[in-house]
């Protein structure tokens, strides 16, 4: 959860816990998780790593506290506005332009399922939910259902991220996937030689929001 308040000893520091967060944001989008290290953050915020914990207790906390500020800043705005089903598709493209924006929140949210970033997330989409008129019994498989789906992008998106490394585009990388799956016997995979022509020219965001449609249209069946 993303805190300004300072700690006791520090009233009056120039250094906030929002300056250390926004400066470990740029180090995580530049160097990843890896490089994100106390003694470089003082480096770039040019103080000692004792000041940076008064703030922020360890790395965990840290992490924890940029990637709530992404999800924070990726949230739809004005959600009174919409109907609940465009409020749900807004807010997963908020999540799926986080991850893309910053691929590190990928890792951060399917590596830690009960940090605030992502009940942030689920209250988002709870709130929907109870509007969309789902019985209190099935809110919790609904608003969950569609919380993992999006968690199973954040995944993907922390999977991708490492096998992209080596500097290999998405598109080039995905036709020597789909290359391998064409060596398959078409006879035990008869889908996967279907579907393969398919996987580098996909376009990612709609296949997510497809999915999101295809959640919607189940919970619209079960109220």
């Amino acid at each position: 959860m993303t805190d300004s308040t300072q700690r006791p000893g520090r009233r009056g520091s120039a250094l906030s816990k929002d300056r250390i967060v926004q400066a470990a944001i740029s180090i995580l989008d530049n160097e990843g998780a890896a490089g994100l290290t106390f003694r470089a953050l003082a480096g770039r915020l040019k103080t000692g790593s004792g000041a940076i914990y008064w703030h922020v207790a360890d790395k965990d906390e840290l992490l924890a506290a940029a990637t709530d500020h992404v999800i924070a800043k990726f949230e739809p705005q004005d959600v009174g506005r919409l109907s609940p089903q465009e409020a749900i598709r807004a807010l997963a493209l908020g999540v799926f332009d986080a991850i893309d924006s910053h691929p590190w929140v990928g890792a951060q949210l399917s590596g830690n399922p009960f940090q605030y970033a992502v009940l942030r997330i689920l209250e988002g989409l709870g709130t929907q939910v109870v509007a969309l008129g789902i019985p209190e019994k099935g809110r919790f498989n609904a608003a969950t259902a569609l919380l993992s789906f999006m968690l199973g992008l954040a995944a993907q998106y922390a999977v991708a991220s490492h096998h992209f490394r080596d500097g290999s585009d998405r598109t080039t990388a995905l036709r020597a996937v789909a290359a391998k799956w064409m060596e398959l016997d078409p006879e035990q995979h008869p889908f996967i030689h279907q579907v393969a022509p398919l996987l580098p020219v996909h376009d990612d965001r709609e296949q997510f929001m497809a999915g999101i449609d295809l959640i919607l249209a189940g919970i619209d069946t079960s109220r």
